[in-house]
């Protein structure tokens, strides 16, 4: 009976109400280890950026779009600001600056249970030089601390706000893991955006190329574990994907190939493993994520190969999409 009564409601009183519809873009930043994958993933409601305890591991653009009634809100992930070392690192925190232009908004990420390091107030100054996007701090991993502690670094985002000349739009408390207050996030977020429709009408939860996304998990399986001694020094690059011919409907197969570029002949011996045990775990591992991406069972074929000193040349670096 629900429904009758629903349509019974005179058509110009129900549209009277109604918020207009918002769309638009935002991006988290924050140190790394600040919680903005966790965060990306708790708000779109899937596993799409890549979580990892160590810097620089979601190297692409990867977009989640959060879906409301009133809005939609997409999510540009973008690799994290640091002091740049390299080439790569140069070019980076060039692709930073340019999205953070670009946004609508920005999430500013630090986490309750650290106090503000340099590391914040570095990138706190770079957006301070933004003036015109609304900015909201977000205190992240609420659920770590007391709210003693809590509303001591809710105070000392704000001064830190008012000592660069940053106004928040807002400073909320957030515990991704916990699912605490990420929906009222969602909808100040969508609150900061400009009235218009859908920028993504299917609704599609990514729009992210497949094989970048394939890419981005198999380099995640590939870094578990050896972090410390190859930290940037590997790159994916999916050559194709393909469905396998002659396979029946009901049991389709993907073929993925795949290569893991090192910089050195010496990195060879740490990637693959003893008898190559590791490189099977790797594929293993990065299979079974890619499946549960994608929705389909996958042949996973995984070379390792040297692209001598890729993060400092620039042909290669834009040979492997950087």
């Amino acid at each position: 009976m629900g429904h009758m009564n629903a349509s019974s409601v005179a058509p110009e009183a129900a549209g009277a109400s109604e918020a207009p519809y918002r769309s638009g873009f935002a991006c988290f930043v924050g140190r790394p280890n600040a919680g903005k994958s966790t965060l990306t993933n708790a708000l779109v409601g899937t596993k799409v950026a890549i979580t990892s305890n160590r810097p620089q591991t979601t190297r692409h653009t990867v977009r989640g779009i959060v879906h409301r009634d009133d809005g939609q809100l997409i999510l540009v992930d973008t690799p994290g600001l640091h002091k740049p070392r390299t080439l790569l690192g140069e070019r980076l925190n060039d692709v930073v600056r340019t999205t953070w232009a670009e946004v609508d908004t920005i999430g500013f990420c630090l986490p309750a249970d650290q106090k503000i390091g340099p590391g914040d107030r570095y990138i706190a100054t770079e957006l301070a030089q933004l003036k015109r996007t609304p900015k909201v701090a977000v205190v992240t991993k609420s659920d770590l601390v007391g709210s003693e502690a809590l509303a001591a670094q809710l105070l000392a985002v704000e001064k830190l706000g008012r000592e660069l000349g940053i106004e928040w739009a807002e400073i909320v408390p957030v515990s991704a893991a916990g699912g605490e207050q990420v929906e009222l996030l969602a909808q100040l977020l969508l609150q900061l955006l400009p009235e218009g429709p859908p920028l993504y009408p299917d609704g599609d939860l990514t729009d992210e190329p497949e094989q970048v996304m394939v890419g981005e998990l198999i380099r995640e399986a590939a870094l578990e574990g050896v972090r410390d001694e190859l930290p940037h020094s590997i790159a994916v690059v999916v050559e194709e994907m393909v469905p396998r011919e002659g396979r029946p409907d009901d049991r389709p197969l993907l073929d993925v190939h795949a290569n893991i570029y090192i910089e050195r002949p010496s990195q060879k011996g740490i990637v693959i493993g003893p008898k190559g045990k590791r490189l099977k775990e790797v594929g293993t591992t990065s299979r079974q994520h890619i499946e549960a991406l994608l929705g389909t069972p996958v042949y996973l074929d995984l070379h390792v190969k040297v692209a001598k000193d890729w993060q400092r040349d620039p042909r290669q670096l834009r040979k492997l999409g950087f």
